[in-house]
């Protein structure tokens, strides 16, 4: 008989901590404790803590609270046998094409013998050791990869600080990565209400149809992949209202100065509101028990949002309450704000490989929410306690892979369709405002590869199996043609590098980026760790913060950011479009260039493997 593999306990673990730092003289030690009381029950050995909104919305204030929260995590008893760590924190806020407010935290045990960690630049794994701790401007640091959603995905608008974090691990011979994401939040309930997909649903799922994309076709291999974070998926908030007030009137509410809708209200045959809700109210006369007690399996047939992305990722089954929003007063943990409709935003997806590393005895896979009854802001944490095999390598998963997956068969002739979104100002005051894609200069460099009309003009998203493979033999062009596209550079590829070079030449430019500084703990005489910001920012492109005469631009508003709230949002000065006129019409050289050589491979071309 064979021996038994060797497996590795891990704990992944998604937290918006946005709200925390609202009030951080408490919360920090209440949310700490409530975290590490679990690792305590848990027992892990590899911990993934990854964190959305790091600093809260009054970020220019409560970033200096960040560093009181890693210290809580790196001095405490239950990490003591932790002995490698890894910290990256996205706090520059003074550069407003790169900041996420995304943090990645991991933890080793001791007792894990062979951990590597990839170098995105170098391309490939170098030794983990010791404590590192990247905070700040974090873009020059190797060990990660992060990027913003495109200005693209807000024409016209402001900037957003979504996007996603990456590390890519190898413990005891198996590879994964580890990506922490963040979406767009529903803004209004009333525009949420109009349709489903509603226009907010449609903004994420394009977001996240893009982000696989780019791991689909990913220039540094392919592996496994867990992806946990805020997606902000909301239930299909029309269908739980017609529930909730079947048999009910319905009254409008309006604005006696401009006869704008303000609620819609529904009662009883008393006349007594059983529901009320508004742009960011939801509230129901009987509110907790209706989304707590007995339970929420019926709020659970309306959370439709994964379906879509079933055929590229899998979940475990979620038997926990939603996540979404709770109470931010300490007294008050375990009780939902009557603001939104209660949702299951915060989530640990799998991607169809990594599923295949996971050891599935049931006692073994826990996937629950954290912090029941503590305040732990408006988000609870949620977090998935699973055991992985050891030495499960990169297996080569099929012939026409440019790279390798895990395990033997996988997802990767997956394509993906895009969306048809109308967008709206996602800061949520214009709520009758739509914008349309129709109209937008499509440069988007930063994510994946640039977006085209053409792709922006796709029905609503519907996930595409890959064409099957013809039965007959396969004719001598067509095996050259797969030889010329696997061994030859492709023109989006040749743009990207061009786009790359470009940006690399930019950075050596006066905007310049300074170097987080790695921390030795052992020395406790030195300071946690050196700030860094972006020391230079050239005029021509400093942000700032777009100003109205509106009365609903109010400070508070602009610095308000987190999911339950608006987000804050910055304008570029015109200049900023000269400096890189030059660059812009070179690159536009190329697309042209490009694209008639697409167009002639593509005649030639009879059937091939997207990618």
């Amino acid at each position: 008989m064979g021996s038994t593999p060797k497996t590795i306990p891990i704990l992944l673990v998604t937290a918006n901590v946005g709200s925390i730092f609202e009030d951080p003289e408490p919360m920090l030690k209440i949310w700490t404790e409530e975290f590490l009381a679990t690792v305590s029950k848990l027992n892990p050995k590899f911990i993934a803590l990854h964190c959305q909104e790091v600093g809260g919305k009054n970020y220019e204030n409560s970033m200096r609270h960040v560093e009181d929260f890693v210290n809580l995590l790196m001095q405490s008893n239950e990490l003591r046998l932790f002995d490698r760590v890894r910290v990256y924190l996205d706090e520059d806020y003074s550069s407003a094409e790169n900041f996420t407010a995304l943090g990645n935290v991991y933890f080793v045990h001791e007792s894990i013998e062979n951990v590597m960690i990839w170098n995105f630049k170098e391309l490939e794994f170098e030794a983990c050791s010791g404590k590192e701790i990247h905070s700040g401007n974090i873009e020059s640091v190797v060990t990660k990869e992060k990027a913003k959603f495109p200005q693209d995905f807000f024409p016209k608008c402001k900037w957003s600080r979504k996007g996603f974090l990456r590390t890519r691990w190898s413990i005891e011979g198996t590879v994964f990565d580890l990506i922490n994401i963040h979406l767009f939040h529903d803004a209004s309930n009333f525009i949420a209400m109009e349709e489903f997909p509603s226009v907010y649903c449609k903004n994420r799922r394009r977001a996240l149809e893009h982000t696989l994309q780019r791991f689909h076709d990913d220039e540094y291999g392919k592996a496994p992949y867990f992806l946990f974070g805020d997606f902000n998926f909301r239930t299909d908030t029309d269908a739980v209202v017609k529930k909730l007030t079947d048999g009910l009137r319905t009254v409008h509410v309006q604005n006696n100065k401009n006869n704008e809708l303000t609620k819609l209200q529904y009662t009883n045959e008393e006349s007594e509101v059983i529901l009320t809700v508004g742009k960011k109210e939801f509230n129901h006369s009987d509110h907790q028990n209706i989304f707590l007690n007995p339970s929420v399996t019926y709020l659970k047939s309306f959370d439709k949002e994964m379906s879509a992305f079933e055929d590229n990722l899998t979940e475990y089954p979620v038997t926990f309450q939603p996540s979404y929003p709770f109470e931010e007063s300490v007294g008050k943990g375990s009780c939902y704000m009557q603001t939104r409709c209660p949702a299951w935003c915060d989530r640990v997806l799998i991607s169809h490989a990594a599923k295949a590393l996971i050891a599935e005895e049931t006692d073994n896979v826990i996937y629950d929410l954290m912090g029941r009854n503590t305040c732990m802001g408006d988000h609870k944490p949620v977090y998935l306690r699973a055991t992985i095999l050891s030495n499960s390598g990169i297996i080569k998963c099929c012939d026409h892979a440019q790279y390798e997956c895990l395990p033997v068969t996988c997802q990767c002739c997956r394509s993906f369709a895009s969306v048809t979104i109308n967008v709206i100002d996602m800061s949520d005051y214009m709520v009758n405002t739509r914008k349309s894609y129709t109209d937008v200069t499509i440069n988007s460099n930063l994510l994946h590869e640039p977006i085209t009309r053409d792709m922006l003009s796709h029905e609503p998203y519907t996930p595409e199996s890959a064409d099957s493979h013809s039965p007959n033999p396969e004719s001598k062009i067509e095996i050259d043609l797969r030889t010329l596209r696997r061994n030859s550079v492709s023109p989006q590829q040749l743009k990207r590098r061009l786009e790359t070079f470009l940006l690399e030449n930019s950075r050596r430019s006066p905007m310049t980026r300074s170097v987080s500084h790695n921390v030795n703990l052992h020395h406790h005489n030195h300071p946690f760790r050196t700030r860094t910001m972006s020391e230079h920012m050239k005029s021509s492109s400093k942000p700032k913060l777009i100003s109205s005469n509106r009365s609903m631009h109010s400070l508070a508003r602009l610095h308000s950011h987190h999911s339950s709230s608006d987000e804050d949002w910055f304008e570029f000065e015109e200049t900023a479009a000269a400096t890189k006129a030059g660059q812009n019409k070179l690159i536009e050289q190329i697309d042209v260039k490009a694209t008639s050589t697409a167009n002639k491979v593509d005649q030639k071309r009879s059937c091939c493997c997207i990618f």
